[in-house]
């Protein structure tokens, strides 16, 4: 899917408003293919981080690079090419008379041939499920799909890394499937996806690493699995584990799974092993 696969990498990074601190000495990197939810609480500085990553902003210290571009030197514009974003006002992205159109809009503000144009729109309307809605208007569509048409433009964009915020908000479960699939698929094209949410639902089921910010520092750097089974490291952050994370963490069950499936076929093997009653 990606032009080119590239990490993601924050060295040292710190980002004021003014005289507020934003961000203070954050540093991570994130390998292609790699899926990381950044949590933490409202203000923590989750999306000062994907606004140094699209260029909106860039660091007043430390250096933030996507492959082997820093992205102090380069505009939004340009950083379109390896980066692909949404953001959680969603509606703010479209503005085109058709959602063919809007979802066109990136890829042919990058140039690129007329028949790729359409290969790329037809792809990323096909991975959400919005092929039968391209000749409408952006704002016809209920509010739920402009979110995955605001996603089917980042992804057509075929970007190295992908950010995300909050893009459950307001999805019913069905919907939150297209944008499951949409993550999945991309990782495995080589993309990085970060995606900073309160849902940790999804999280659990979508993605795999935590970047959990706290007070404008990186608090917890680990798998999610092991953030999202432990009430003492939640609570503080004012996190809470979902319902399945709950389950295998009280029940102790074996390998600590997150995801409902993997939390479904253990209390199957327990039951199991455990024989009639």
């Amino acid at each position: 899917m990606a032009a080119v696969n590239a990490e993601l990498r924050f060295e040292h990074v710190s980002f004021s408003y003014g005289t507020v601190p934003a961000l203070r000495d954050v540093s991570f990197s994130l390998a292609p293919g790699e899926r990381a939810a950044l949590l933490g609480r409202n203000g923590a500085g989750k999306s000062t981080v994907l606004r140094l990553v699209t260029g909106l902003v860039h660091p007043a210290e430390g250096t933030v690079s996507v492959g082997d571009w820093d992205t102090r030197g380069r505009a939004p514009e340009s950083l379109a090419r390896r980066v692909g974003s949404v953001f959680q006002h969603a509606d703010q992205q479209l503005f085109a008379r058709s959602l063919r159109d809007d979802v066109a809009f990136g890829p042919r503000a990058l140039g690129l041939a007329a028949a790729e144009i359409a290969r790329r729109v037809d792809t990323a309307l096909a991975a959400l499920e919005l092929t039968a809605h391209a000749a409408e208007h952006p704002y016809d569509l209920p509010p739920a799909f402009r979110k995955l048409a605001a996603l089917a433009g980042a992804l057509a964009l075929e970007p190295a890394v992908l950010v995300l915020d909050e893009p459950t908000a307001g999805l019913d479960r069905p919907l939150r499937a297209r944008v499951a699939r949409a993550l999945a698929d991309s990782a495995a094209a080589g993309v990085v996806v970060l995606v900073a949410t309160h849902d940790l639902a999804f999280a659990a089921e979508v993605l795999e690493r935590s970047l959990v910010l706290d007070r404008g520092r990186v608090a917890w750097d680990a798998p999610l699995a092991a953030l999202l089974t432990s009430s003492e490291r939640l609570a503080p952050l004012g996190l809470a584990p979902p319902a399945g994370a709950a389950l295998s963490a009280a029940l102790d069950l074996p390998g600590r799974p997150v995801r409902e499936r993997d939390v479904a076929h253990a209390l199957a093997r327990v039951a199991a092993a455990r024989g009639p009653v």
